[in-house]
């Protein structure tokens, strides 16, 4: 998993907002777009083998950001699935998300479409549809029944006017809270924090002992991660859901809410000087080495420690949220189907939204990846204790929530990043936070 994308607007915009490198790649002609990033179904290779891609089975060129090592052993699972059913998987993995959703975009106003992109689980493609850049899998979703098993807020994504457009990989949750066993033990913590209050009397006693308290990369979305974490744990489901969902005025300068802020705002006490610009992975890293005690994060933090050779409960603690009614929110990836008209590569597309959501290729591409399946009815045993926890939490849909893109346009949820981050750096006065919140919302 990567940083979320900040911004994100109407397609006459998505030139603008996607990233910066798409407003060069939007700018090109489309005869030097087609030759700049149309490579060669020739040149490309299949993730499976390393060799050339061959086969006469549905040949699907699948654009996806997957490329650290956790990773890439998922995106092979899925390639395997896929050729496993007859298809031919051709890989073509470009470095961070919004490189790889620029590439996608471009191919497709290029008229070289890919079979399939990778894009979140959030309101990334919605311009898409509404200017008919994507093909639906109406027949499969039907034929497998979708709405039977997928959570509603994953529905209501992928599903639009009725049509199915994207076919959903995987569920993350951004909020966990990690922490090192071996750190915990060191600072005399015997049993895990059950309640913010808990967690700050631990933080404390990792700093006695001489360790980090909190791991954090000081970047605007792993701020963002904080403030989500604090809210969803501290405020909860109603003051969550009037904030990020209604925007509600009233309810962003109320004093549960200051409380939240004020709550996020003391974390940043318990951060090293090295913190700012620090990658996520980074801070993992000073979980796995020990030394830190805690790090907020999602759930793709896992493939850190799997690489590391850890494993959950027995080299680290992971916390979804503080008590039973703690709210699991809903994150993740999907794929959609570019525009075309050729029967092949509609068939690809099929079966490669097929092959997706198969409860086998769910849990093998869970395990790798650190996600949860999209659906409860998997074997769970085969997942680690983490995903476990999460799988049973997510079978109460009244605990389930969407994160602040499903509820905010790009652009808010942007300028929402921007001012909780100058509140984590900055000597603010909470009232002004607030406010800056509401401008923030409004925009």
């Amino acid at each position: 998993m990567r940083a979320p994308l900040q911004k994100y607007g109407r397609l006459k915009t998505i030139i603008r907002t996607i990233g910066n490198a798409i407003g060069t790649v939007f700018s090109m002609s489309l005869v030097s777009t087609a030759t700049l990033l149309s490579v060669p179904a020739a040149a490309q290779t299949s993730v499976t083998t390393g060799k050339p891609a061959g086969g006469t089975g549905p040949r699907a060129e699948v654009i996806h950001w997957w490329t650290a090592g956790g990773e890439s052993s998922a995106v092979k699972s899925l390639a395997e699935s896929y050729r496993a059913a007859g298809g031919v998987w051709i890989d073509n993995a470009v470095a961070l998300g919004e490189q790889a959703r620029a590439v996608a975009l471009n191919r497709m106003v290029g008229g070289n479409p890919p079979t399939a992109a990778q894009f979140n689980t959030t309101n990334q493609f919605k311009d898409m549809i509404d200017q008919g850049m994507l093909n639906n899998v109406d027949a499969v979703a039907q034929r497998d029944g979708w709405d039977k098993f997928l959570p509603e807020i994953v529905l209501n994504i992928v599903r639009v006017k009725g049509h199915y457009y994207a076919a959903p990989v995987d569920i993350h949750m951004p909020t966990w809270i990690w922490y090192s066993k071996a750190v915990f033990k060191k600072a005399g913590i015997t049993t895990e924090p059950k309640t913010m209050d808990e967690l700050f009397i631990d933080l404390d006693k990792i700093r006695a002992a001489g360790f980090i308290p909190l791991a954090h990369g000081g970047q605007s979305w792993q701020d963002n991660i904080v403030f989500t974490t604090v809210l969803s744990n501290v405020g909860g489901r109603e003051l969550y859901l009037k904030v990020l969902r209604d925007r509600d005025q009233k309810a962003i300068m109320s004093e549960p809410f200051k409380k939240v802020l004020l709550t996020f705002k003391r974390l940043q006490s318990y951060v090293d000087k090295g913190s700012p610009g620090r990658n996520w992975n980074d801070a993992t890293a000073m979980i796995i080495n020990g030394k830190a005690g805690v790090q907020f994060m999602g759930d793709w933090a896992k493939g850190e420690f799997s690489v590391a050779k850890q494993e959950a409960d027995r080299d680290y603690g992971c916390i979804p949220g503080f008590g039973d009614k703690s709210l699991y929110i809903i994150q993740g990836d999907v794929f959609v189907f570019p525009k075309t008209t050729q029967p092949d590569q509609i068939k690809a597309q099929n079966l490669l939204a097929s092959v997706i959501i198969t409860p086998s290729t769910q849990v093998a591409f869970s395990r790798n990846k650190g996600s949860i399946p999209i659906r409860t009815d998997v074997d769970a045993n085969k997942l680690d204790a983490c995903a476990q926890k999460g799988l049973a939490i997510m079978k109460d849909k009244t605990r389930q929530i969407g994160n602040g893109e499903v509820y905010l346009t790009p652009d808010q949820n942007g300028a929402l990043a921007d001012a909780l981050t100058n509140y984590w750096n900055s000597n603010i006065p909470v009232e002004k936070v607030q406010r800056n919140i509401i401008s923030a919302l409004g925009s």
